[in-house]
């Protein structure tokens, strides 16, 4: 990923922190003839390695797997983003961009056929993803015959992540001044992204 010197976030606890906030991810291998992305929901395990490590999922009849196995995978984790108007900075010889955070994470894919492996796998999703909920669902709950014929439709994997890269790119290369009339006319365009565009710019002011 492109990311000049203003842009990098580098703080491994904040990297991590924004994958668990935004698990939704690209993953992205290599077939024989081209490239082949999925979308999914990768956990982190931070206590694996230097750098952390996903744990996925995903059906057998998606193809990627067939070829993924042993091959370095990339894994794009994706955040808010908006469209910032160059009339915000009330000045001329500027023009439209888009602020954004993304983190990329490299590393090799392993794939997890074991029964028992798997069914931690999907134990661990549901735990992570049902834990907020007033009335949670677990995998006990469902019929065993059930938690069999799920666990033959899928295929699970880990990834031992060897690089990690972040890019907030929120303005940082323009003065304080005209950042703070970004945030405002963020703030005032409305929107969820704007408005977690807006929060994290003002982050970076107070940095």
């Amino acid at each position: 990923m492109y990311i000049p010197k203003s842009f990098a976030e580098t703080d491994q606890k904040r990297l991590h922190e924004f994958i668990g906030a935004h698990s939704f991810a690209t993953l992205v291998s290599q077939d024989s003839a081209e490239p082949c992305a999925s979308h999914l929901p990768l956990l982190l395990d931070v206590d694996a390695g230097s750098h952390g490590r996903l744990i996925g999922h995903m059906a057998r009849a998606n193809p990627q797997w067939e070829q993924a196995d042993g091959q370095r995978v990339l894994a794009i984790f994706h955040g808010p983003h908006a469209y910032i108007s160059p009339t915000w900075y009330e000045a001329v010889n500027v023009v439209p961009t888009w602020n954004y955070v993304a983190v990329h994470v490299y590393g090799t894919l392993r794939l997890q056929a074991d029964r028992g492996r798997l069914l931690e796998i999907v134990r661990q999703y549901v735990e992570y993803y049902e834990s907020d909920l007033p009335q949670s669902w677990s995998v006990d709950t469902a019929e065993r015959h059930f938690i069999d014929g799920l666990l033959d439709a899928i295929i699970g994997f880990e990834i031992d992540i060897d690089r990690i890269e972040g890019k907030w790119k929120l303005n940082q290369n323009h003065d304080e001044t005209r950042r703070k009339k970004v945030i405002q006319g963020l703030r005032e365009s409305g929107g969820e992204n704007q408005r977690q565009i807006a929060e994290l710019m003002s982050q970076t002011l107070a940095e």
